[in-house]
């Protein structure tokens, strides 16, 4: 079950969290989430390669990019650049959420790539993939509306809450699948 704006607005004041938060944000079925100040883009380095098996963090082959307010990101065509949200999230047991991106930036190019659920117990700010898979480059602002993020029911609270390397992230942060159980175990 999809929750509609009636539900998302209990919930928020019962035990769903969005910080900072503003009723112009619910829509009929969703919320919109805004752009974080924070991008990490890819370096241009000498490695021929990110081999998943062999990953020391991403600091070797992305920078971090501080975007005050009224000042812009420019992303550039066929550029891919990780961003965070402006919001701190926090999921009870019994909701997940999926995030799109805004049909309106899509028009111009930019394109929200995410690991699209959000899990039941996830805490922090999420990290958004975005690209630019237009031909012109496109100016994108801190605060600005980003993507929207639909909530779904489960059938009861979970066991397993998420608990995984991006709780409680505050930053648009590289991969960590170094941390993986079947990256480990070789």
């Amino acid at each position: 079950m999809i929750l509609c704006d009636n539900d998302i607005r209990e919930r928020l004041k019962k035990d769903l969290v969005l910080e900072p938060f503003s009723e112009a944000q619910v829509s009929s079925s969703s919320v919109d989430l805004r752009l974080g100040h924070e991008f990490r883009s890819f370096k241009h380095v000498s490695k021929s390669h990110i081999d998943p098996y062999d990953v020391k963090g991403s600091d070797e082959y992305t920078e971090l990019h501080k975007i005050k307010n009224g000042e812009a990101f420019i992303i550039h065509p066929g550029e891919f650049v990780l961003a965070t949200t402006l919001e701190r999230v926090e999921m009870p047991k019994d909701l997940v959420a999926s995030l799109d991106g805004r049909s309106s930036l899509g028009r111009l190019g930019i394109i929200i790539q995410t690991a699209a659920m959000v899990d039941a117990g996830f805490k922090g700010k999420l990290t958004l993939e975005v690209a630019n898979i237009g031909k012109m480059p496109v100016k994108i602002y801190p605060e600005m509306r980003i993507c929207r993020m639909t909530f779904y029911k489960l059938t009861d609270q979970c066991d397993k809450a998420y608990n995984g390397k991006y709780l409680h992230q505050k930053a648009a942060e590289g991969s960590k699948i170094e941390k993986d159980h079947e990256f480990n175990d070789n």
